[in-house]
C-alpha cells in the first residue's frame, strides 16, 4: 500500500470513522466536543511562542509524556508545548497534569490523518519540532512535516513482534513514515532493532520515560485517604486488578469468589482500563454474588469504612492513588491475548507485581521485572488469585518482593534527560 492509497481508504473511511465518533459519544460525550479540530477547522491559534508539538493519542501515552513534556519546557523558557490527543480520556488526563503550565501547554485533538488536514495543521501552528509518542505513525503527517522542513521525532519507542509483522503488511506506506523520521529514541535494544528493520535512519536506545514519572504528593495523599476507608478499624488486605479489560473482570471474579486462601474480609479493588464499561463491570460484581462498593459515591467527608467484597475504581486520573493504596498489583490485559499494561508506575510505588502470559505489548520491561523477582508471571485468573493470597498472607515476602520492584524502577531511570539531549542536538 503507498500513501495515495492509505489516504484514500481515510476518505472512504470517513463516514463510518464519524458515525462511530457519534456512537461512541453516546456513552462519553467528549467525543462529540472539539469535532472540527478533528479536521483542522479550530482548536488552538497560532502563537507568537515557537511551539513544540507533542502527539499523545490517549491516556496512557500522555501519562507517559508528562516527564518529557515537563523537561522540554525547563530547557526551552521560550516555547510552548501544543498537546495532541485522539481521546477525551487521554485530553482529560492532559488536562489535568498540565493545567499549572497555564498557557505553555495548550491541547487540541489531532486532525485526521487525511493528507490536506495535517498539512493545514503544520502551517497554522509552524511547529520547531513535531514529537510522536511511542507507537504513534501517522504516514500523512509524517509526510506534511518532511515538506514543510519539520524535524519528527518518536520517543519512547516502542515496536512489538506482531505490530512489526502489521507494519510490513502495510507496505510502501510504512516504509516510507519510517524512513523519514529525523529521530527515533526507542526504549530498547529489542525495539530499536525492530523500528530500524522498517528503515528508520537514526535509532538511539534511550530506555522508557515512565521510569520517570513521579507520583504527585496529591495522590499520594489521596492513596492515603482511600486506605483509611478501606481499612476502617482494623488493617484490611487490598488487592488491585489495575487497567483490566473485557472479559478479565469475569474470570477473576469467579477466581476471587472461589478462592479459601485469601485472607478474611480481604478487599478486591477492581479498575477497568476503559470508563465506558464502568457501568458493566458493576454489573459483572452484582450478578457474581458480590458485594460492591464504587470510588465515585465514597464521600470524602464520611469517614465510614467500606464494607464490601469489592471496591470498583470507577474514576479517571487515580491509578497511582489506586496504586498507593494496594498491598499488591495485578496489571491487567495480560490474562488475555490484549497485550497487558504499563507495570512500571506499580513497580515505582514499591508494589508487588502479578502479570499474565499475554505481556507482548511491554514484553521487555515485563522480562526484567520477572528476572528482577519485581514481578511474577500467572497463567490463569485462578494462579493470579493464589498468588496474590499468599502475598496478602505473608508479610516478609511481600515487603521483599517490594524492595525489589521499587529497586527495578529506580535503576531504569534517566530516558528523559537522554531524549531531550537528543532533541536539543537537532535544533543545534
Amino acid at each position: 500500500m503507498n500513501r495515495a492509497l492509505y489516504s484514500s481508504l481515510w476518505w472512504l473511511a470517513m463516514p463510518v470513522v464519524l458515525g462511530r465518533l457519534w456512537w461512541r459519544g453516546r456513552k462519553e460525550p467528549g467525543y462529540r466536543a472539539h469535532w472540527d479540530e478533528r479536521f483542522s477547522l479550530g482548536g488552538p491559534m497560532a502563537s507568537e511562542r515557537p511551539t513544540i508539538i507533542v502527539h499523545a493519542v490517549s491516556v496512557g501515552e500522555t501519562r507517559a509524556s508528562e516527564p518529557l513534556v515537563d523537561a522540554l519546557l525547563l530547557a526551552y523558557p521560550e516555547c510552548r508545548i501544543l498537546l495532541t490527543h485522539m481521546t477525551p480520556t487521554g485530553r482529560a488526563t492532559g488536562r489535568d497534569l498540565f493545567a499549572h503550565h497555564g498557557e505553555r501547554v495548550v491541547q487540541a485533538y489531532l486532525p485526521y490523518d487525511t493528507g490536506w488536514m495535517t498539512a493545514r495543521f503544520l502551517r497554522r501552528h509552524r511547529p520547531r519540532t513535531v514529537i510522536l509518542m511511542e507507537t504513534e505513525v501517522w504516514p500523512n503527517l509524517i509526510h506534511a512535516c518532511t515538506r514543510q522542513g519539520v524535524p519528527i521525532v518518536l520517543a519512547n519507542a516502542r515496536l512489538s513482534e506482531r505490530s512489526l509483522k502489521r507494519g510490513r503488511k502495510a507496505g510502501a506506506v510504512m516504509l516510507e513514515a519510517a524512513r523519514s523520521f529525523t529521530l527515533v529514541a526507542a526504549q530498547t535494544d529489542a525495539d530499536a532493532a525492530r523500528i530500524a528493520s522498517l528503515g528508520a535512519p537514526n535509532v538511539v536506545v534511550t530506555g522508557s520515560v515512565k521510569f520517570d514519572i513521579v507520583p504527585p504528593p496529591s495522590a499520594l495523599e489521596k492513596g492515603a485517604w482511600l486506605r483509611t476507608r478501606i481499612d476502617g478499624a482494623a488493617r484490611r488486605p487490598v488487592f488491585l486488578c489495575a487497567s483490566t479489560r473485557e472479559g478479565e473482570e469475569a474470570l477473576i471474579l469467579e477466581a476471587w469468589r472461589q478462592n479459601r486462601d485469601k485472607p478474611q474480609h480481604a478487599l478486591l479493588l477492581l479498575v477497568p482500563r476503559h470508563p465506558q464499561r464502568f457501568d458493566d463491570v458493576a454489573k459483572l460484581v452484582e450478578t457474581s454474588g458480590l458485594t460492591l462498593a464504587r470510588r465515585s459515591q465514597l464521600d470524602g467527608d464520611n469517614a465510614a469504612a467500606i464494607d464490601t467484597d469489592v471496591l470498583l475504581g470507577d474514576s479517571m486520573g487515580e491509578m497511582f492513588a489506586y496504586y498507593a493504596a494496594c498491598d499488591c498489583a495485578y496489571i491487567g490485559g495480560s490474562l488475555l491475548p490484549l497485550g497487558g499494561q504499563n507495570l512500571i508506575e506499580a513497580c515505582a510505588l514499591g508494589k508487588p507485581v502479578l502479570v499474565g502470559e499475554h505481556t507482548f505489548n511491554f514484553l521487555d520491561a515485563t522480562i526484567d521485572a520477572v528476572v528482577d523477582g519485581a514481578a511474577l508471571r500467572v497463567p490463569n485468573a485462578d494462579a493470579l488469585v493464589a498468588e496474590a493470597a499468599r502475598l496478602l498472607h505473608d508479610d516478609a515476602a511481600r515487603a521483599a518482593m517490594g524492595a525489589r520492584a521499587l529497586a527495578f524502577a529506580g535503576r531504569h531511570r534517566g530516558a528523559t534527560l537522554r531524549t531531550v539531549e537528543l532533541v536539543q542536538r537537532l535544533f543545534g
